[in-house]
């Protein structure tokens, strides 16, 4: 290394004179110097190229000045430390640094808390430092929420050079001999350590039987799985089909998605593919002083609300006590008052379940509950003429759900 450096000017700074060291490159290329503005690992990535431009852009720097800049790419402790463990990064993975000194802390748990539950491969840049030891600890448990103990781990530290590596678990990782040059791997729920090796399977088993095998039933060489994009929602009509007495929050539950993906799901079924009993029809969000209005002629209804922070209140109460005034849903008789943000409202649905249930949902923009007014049985029936303006209404606004595989190729405007 040191022969690289022979007879050209050398300038150091510390830790912590990141945008110093910027200023300085600038300051020398703008007196015709060549300069090289050095950083370990991949200077795009937890590097100097950031702060750098920043830094020239500030100063009024253009690309089609006399400073020409370029970017040389290199190699990232994340890829560089799994080629020293083994595979662990052949699925879908992200990189987190635990440094809060110019990120907050509760960015980074949200950051770690949203990979933890989309299995991703975890890289933890910057674990621990001489002040900062909770991080890591903090870390673990946001972890621990959402994956097994016994979930690989790998520590490396000072990767290609003075390297050491530790292979642990995700319960023991705090435990382990952390620093700022160290990297931590952590794996998915389908990583496994075989004969020292870190390996993240690439997800042939869902396909084939076994890594040689025939595709699996239902299943072609080439194609997208069962469970890709297109044929998705086919598997939760068929599972709400095979089992008639799953609760729409139940099938959610089993696929591990929004509420509002289930309702696609039935509202995207047909006569060869249907979802057991339920039915689903989408209306416009547009239309809810509409809907609300007809639902006065629904006689009893039972209210579900829930908040923002998850509580649920369950109300019966008559169809003319659902107002809609302005962007608010208000659910008012003598014994209550419950207002509901109108404005959260993304998607509406009509929904049946054979004879057992019939009302509406409005539902967030993630697809989260917030509001369903269903009609109630009185005797164990409902009241025919409840039940023939419920459907008359579900006729006048409803919508026809169209499926992924029917949307045409040129739309004028997105529906949402």
């Amino acid at each position: 290394m040191q022969d690289l450096l022979d007879g050209k000017e050398v300038i150091r700074k510390g830790m912590t004179e990141e945008i110093d060291r910027c200023v300085e490159a600038y300051e020398q290329a703008s007196l015709g110097k060549t300069v090289a503005l050095i950083a370990s690992g991949d200077i795009g990535i937890y590097g100097m190229a950031g702060p750098t431009f920043e830094v020239l852009l500030q100063a009024g720097w253009m690309p089609s000045g006399g400073v020409a800049v370029e970017v040389i790419p290199g190699a990232t402790a994340l890829n560089a430390c799994a080629a020293l463990v083994g595979a662990p990064l052949t699925h879908d993975f992200c990189a987190i640094s635990l440094s809060d000194l110019l990120t907050p802390w509760p960015v980074i748990a949200r950051r770690l808390e949203a990979a933890a539950r989309g299995d991703f491969v975890v890289t933890l840049y910057n674990p621990k430092g001489g002040r900062r030891t909770r991080q890591i600890v903090e870390a673990q448990a946001i972890l621990l929420r959402h994956r097994s103990p016994e979930t690989p781990v790998a520590v490396v530290k000072s990767g290609y050079r003075r390297q050491s590596i530790q292979m642990t678990s995700l319960a023991r990782m705090a435990d382990c001999e952390i620093g700022m040059l160290c990297t931590v791997l952590i794996g998915n729920s389908a990583t496994f350590v075989r004969e020292g090796l870190m390996i993240t399977p690439r997800g042939y088993a869902h396909k084939y039987e076994g890594l040689t095998g025939e595709a699996k039933d239902g299943e072609r060489a080439g194609r997208p799985l069962g469970m890709g994009l297109a044929d998705w929602h086919a598997c939760v009509r068929k599972r709400l089909r095979e089992q008639p007495e799953l609760s729409l929050r139940d099938a959610a539950t089993v696929f591990d998605a929004p509420l509002g993906e289930i309702f696609s799901a039935i509202g995207a079924q047909h006569a060869d593919d249907e979802a057991g009993a339920y039915s689903a029809l989408r209306f416009a969000p547009e239309a809810t002083a509409e809907v609300i209005e007809a639902s006065r002629d629904w006689g009893r209804l039972r209210a579900v609300a829930r908040s923002e922070g998850g509580a649920t209140a369950e109300l019966l109460l008559d169809g003319g006590s659902s107002v809609w005034r302005g962007h608010w849903l208000n659910l008012v008789d003598r014994h209550f008052h419950l207002h509901v943000d109108g404005s959260r409202i993304a998607h509406a649905w009509f929904l049946s379940r054979g004879d057992q249930q019939h009302g509406i949902h409005f539902l967030d923009r993630h697809g989260a509950a917030l509001v369903s007014l269903s009609l109630v049985k009185r005797n164990g029936r409902f009241d025919e003429t409840a039940l023939r303006s419920y459907r008359q209404a579900r006729e006048r606004f409803g919508q026809r759900h169209v499926p992924l595989g029917e949307i045409p190729e040129t739309v004028a405007e997105p529906d949402e």
